[in-house]
């Protein structure tokens, strides 16, 4: 269910004052509305200003102030707030679970109870103005697909409002969003003289990559040129708008008839980068059958060997497993089990098995290592999977179009919706 509030403000716990809206005057120690052609002169040095009751919509106080007040009216209702997503509120009675989601003013609202739901969303209604939208079909240009197979997730909307705004609309679609004899560099071509054309086409790619893992490589390249982007860049990003263009339909199924486990995959690019030599590090973490977390990223240092790239790379992953087995956790999925971490590098999972430091891995930082820790306690396992089928070089590399619909295939993206 989407729950929306009308009115996005409330109580400041602070002193906050405001200037004077035009309009409006101080005259006789009362403040008046001036009618129109009406002039009064302000005293010479004097200083009018409003304070605050309320956080005014545009205040930067208040989303915070807002926010605060929707928390503890759900709390007084018995939710619970999750410590590893805030806007993430939970409520158990019995064999009965409900959730809700927070986005600013726009709640989602489910559980396995019909009834507990209701319940939730008349004390909501109690509290604030609301507007109930029904069942959960478009949320934050989001599109919502259910029947037996699952939940389907696209942002075809979005893509075609892309492709329009940038007139590509029939434009002959490429097959891969990235040429793969292209190496782009900081001082390749002619920089652009207003940046902003570029910075805010590569942002709104970034926002497609929630349902789209299979742009997420070539945006988080596009990415790194953010601040001096040049015409070759810019052709770059046209050409993803292309690739998009044959395939605006698609998106990521949720399977609703796999088994509730985590296995992550992780790999890396050593040294890819041709201007820092710095690797690439990327991950997708599948709950049974279904993507639910993935990641392209750069590293932060230069890693001396492919080895350690994995290592490293191994090690975010791992963070995210950790924080995803809390959340899931508050959304009453506890009995996960171990969760695989495929890796293709037999160096690294040696490094991750190898409680000595010795010289290829004495120089890697110490939280590196708790890989080790974490493996030992059983809460992951560090497996090893043919390159072949290593769904991250998705994240970390250009692929051929054979092998990226394949791997694609079997990290769930389709490219239309589901069947009945």
């Amino acid at each position: 269910m989407d729950v929306k509030n009308a009115f996005l403000h409330g109580d400041l716990q602070e002193t906050v004052y405001m200037k004077m809206p035009p309009g409006y005057t101080h005259a006789g120690g009362r403040i008046k509305v001036l009618s129109e052609g009406e002039k009064v002169e302000k005293p010479k040095n004097e200083k009018i200003v409003c304070k605050l009751k309320k956080s005014l919509y545009g205040l930067k106080q208040a989303p915070r102030q807002w926010f605060a007040k929707l928390r503890s009216a759900l709390i007084s209702n018995n939710f619970t707030q999750s410590r590893s997503d805030y806007s993430l509120f939970t409520k158990k009675e019995g064999h009965s679970f409900t959730c809700i989601l927070v986005y600013v003013d726009d709640l989602i609202v489910t559980g396995n109870d019909m009834k507990s739901i209701t319940e939730a969303k008349a004390f909501l209604s109690s509290q604030f103005y609301m507007k109930d939208t029904g069942e959960l079909r478009y949320f934050l240009g989001i599109e919502v697909d259910r029947n037996n197979q699952g939940i389907f997730l696209c942002q075809k909307k979005y893509v075609m409002d892309l492709l329009a705004e940038y007139g590509l609309n029939g434009c002959k679609p490429l097959k891969l969003p990235m040429d793969s004899h292209l190496k782009l560099t900081p001082d390749g071509g002619d920089v652009l003289t207003n940046a902003e054309p570029y910075q805010k086409l590569v942002g709104k790619l970034i926002y497609l990559t929630i349902t789209r893992p299979d742009i997420a490589f070539t945006v988080h390249v596009l990415s790194k040129f953010m601040h001096k982007p040049t015409n070759v860049h810019m052709q770059a990003a046209i050409r993803v708008l292309r690739y998009l263009s044959g395939s605006q339909s698609q998106g990521i199924l949720l399977a609703s008839k796999s088994y509730a486990r985590l296995q992550a995959y992780c790999d890396s690019d050593w040294a890819c980068c041709p201007s820092t030599r710095r690797s690439t590090s990327g991950y997708c973490i599948l709950l049974g059958d279904s993507p639910i977390s993935w990641k392209s990223k750069r590293q932060a240092v230069v890693s001396r060997s492919s080895a350690e790239a994995e290592y490293r790379s191994m090690a975010l992953t791992v963070c995210e497993v950790i924080w995803l087995k809390q959340l899931l956790k508050d959304l009453s999925l506890t009995h996960l089990g171990t969760t695989l971490i495929h890796c293709d590098n037999q160096a690294a999972l040696a490094m991750a098995a190898n409680p000595v430091h010795h010289e290829r891995t004495k120089h890697v930082d110490i939280d590196c290592h708790f890989i080790r820790d974490k493996a030992t306690e059983g809460v992951i396992k560090p497996t090893y999977i043919s390159t072949t089928e290593q769904l991250t070089d998705v994240f970390t590399k250009l692929l051929p179009t054979k092998q990226q619909r394949h791997l694609l295939s079997k990290l769930g993206v389709c490219s239309s919706a589901l069947s009945a």
